[in-house]
């Protein structure tokens, strides 16, 4: 056990290749292909995380620029992925929860009531952190935080298995499925708010995707274009204040400083800000391929060996959703969608949180959004729109149980990840705003014995909806 916490801790970029390889060895690859896939999704992560720290570190000074020029006061501080994840897996409940969700995941199997052997292994923090916020609420239960998280992985298997084919159509990778549940919490706004905008007179004159932006506009329709543009933005927002009173602001630089150069530096920011936003636009798609080129030997590996296990029979590999983030239409969303995050933060009643290290996890919400919306941009910028407005909400009323897990596990571990400043409360996007994290939580926390046979009701209910879709399928293709 202290091994495998060991391993957890190195975080994913050292953990992933570890454990795919053995996956792939288990599986029957040959050892130097194993570990060359393994290689490349840590690489691919690695990646991942040079690009997203771009974005926060070099975006999050400018951005408190703008919380104080606006006179904001949010007591929430955004954590970041991080700090959700060292919550999840330094409690009792991160502890086993690998080997916990593997055998309800393989109980499901041969029930018939998924169809999707989950791998990502690295994204189970997000089952973990649900059951970790739950052991707290509940007076440090553990059977609460272990039904917690197994009700939400569940749910999620089953919304992997539902939403496979058109993931699979639209991306053209047969045989993957997404059981990440922050990026599933996302489907049922895609299907309400499409149905809605499908019967909106004229809508369909919106209809474009990236590839029609970039017909449309041109090169002003290229990601890496739009996202120097909107860098761009920001920065000279953040500077509002210094381009106005331009007097006051030579008087904090060094004693010297010409105007000239004055206005020569803050352009100099603009610019690089706007150069550094470009930078991640163009480069996420392109490191998205090193996880393409890594998890797909091992999935068409796992998927014949699953296969011949069970006589032929259609199985999903669960992946994941960064094999996907680099799609253009999510990054052009992405891009809308940041400016609008931070507006959103600023001016929404009740709220009381300002994304800030979050915003790298905008990208994921998108993989299961563009099936649903077919890649029309405005669509999915609508859906992502609303389900971060009503995310604000959820992220702000977790807050004060978010703050106590995350100061029980600094207390024990010293992890910097869990450390809350003096003063704030904690919050993040990545997961506590989601829907279904949220839905799980409140019925724990307000309705506790009636909100967990809700919960029971409706992962028992979604089992059996599922188990008769699979059974009422293999019939048709003649499957026993």
């Amino acid at each position: 056990m202290d091994l495998f916490n060991y391993i957890i801790q190195m975080g994913a970029s050292v953990m992933m290749p570890i454990l795919f390889t053995l996956i792939g060895l288990c599986i029957g690859m040959k050892f130097g292909k194993a570990l060359k896939s393994g290689l490349y999704v840590g690489v691919g992560f690695v990646g991942l995380g040079i690009v997203t720290a771009l974005l926060t570190d070099n975006f999050k000074l400018p951005l408190q620029e703008i919380e104080q020029i606006f006179s904001l006061n949010l007591s929430v501080f955004d954590m970041g992925w991080p700090a959700a994840a060292a919550v999840a897996y330094n409690t009792a409940v991160g502890a086993l929860i690998i080997p916990v969700c593997l055998g309800v995941n393989f109980l499901m199997i041969i029930t018939k009531t998924t169809r999707t052997v989950n791998i990502d292994l690295w994204n189970y923090w997000h089952f973990a952190f649900i059951g970790a916020v739950a052991y707290f609420v509940c007076d440090e239960s553990l059977l609460w935080g272990y039904f917690a998280a197994i009700v939400c992985y569940i749910i999620t298997l089953v919304m992997a298995d539902l939403t496979a084919e058109r993931f699979q159509q639209y991306y053209g990778l047969p045989g993957i499925s997404v059981p990440q549940p922050f990026c599933q919490s996302f489907t049922p706004f895609a299907l309400g708010i499409g149905w809605l905008l499908d019967r909106i007179p004229g809508a369909s004159r919106f209809d474009i995707d990236a590839e029609g932006l970039r017909k449309r506009f041109g090169v002003l329709g290229e990601p890496l274009v739009l996202g120097v543009l909107v860098g761009a933005v920001i920065a000279a927002v953040a500077h509002w204040g210094d381009i106005s009173h331009l007097d006051s602001y030579l008087a904090t630089l060094s004693a010297g400083t010409s105007t000239t150069d004055a206005v020569m530096r803050i352009l100099k920011d603009i610019l690089f800000l706007g150069v550094t936003m470009g930078a991640v636009m163009e480069l996420i798609p392109r490191i998205t391929r090193l996880f393409v080129e890594g998890l797909m030997p091992i999935s068409e590996k796992t998927k014949e060996v699953v296969g011949r296990k069970f006589k032929g029979k259609t199985i999903h590999i669960g992946m994941s959703p960064a094999l996907v983030i680099g799609h253009p239409t999510a990054l052009v969303g992405t891009l809308f969608l940041i400016p609008a995050y931070i507006l959103l933060a600023v001016v929404l009643p009740g709220n009381q949180f300002l994304p800030l290290a979050s915003l790298a996890g905008l990208f994921y919400i998108f993989p299961m959004v563009l099936p649903f919306t077919r890649g029309n941009v405005l669509k999915s910028c609508m859906v992502g729109f609303t389900a971060l407005l009503v995310g604000l909400w959820f992220v702000t009323d977790m807050a004060p149980d978010f703050t106590k897990a995350a100061a029980s596990v600094y207390a024990q571990t010293h992890d910097k990840a869990a450390h809350v400043p003096e003063g704030f409360l904690a919050g993040s996007m990545d997961f506590v705003s989601s829907i279904l994290s949220y839905g799980i939580y409140a019925l724990v926390k307000y309705l506790r014995f009636v909100g967990a046979a809700v919960l029971a009701v409706l992962a028992l209910g979604m089992m059996m909806v599922n188990r008769r879709r699979i059974v009422a399928e293999e019939r048709r293709h003649g499957q026993s």
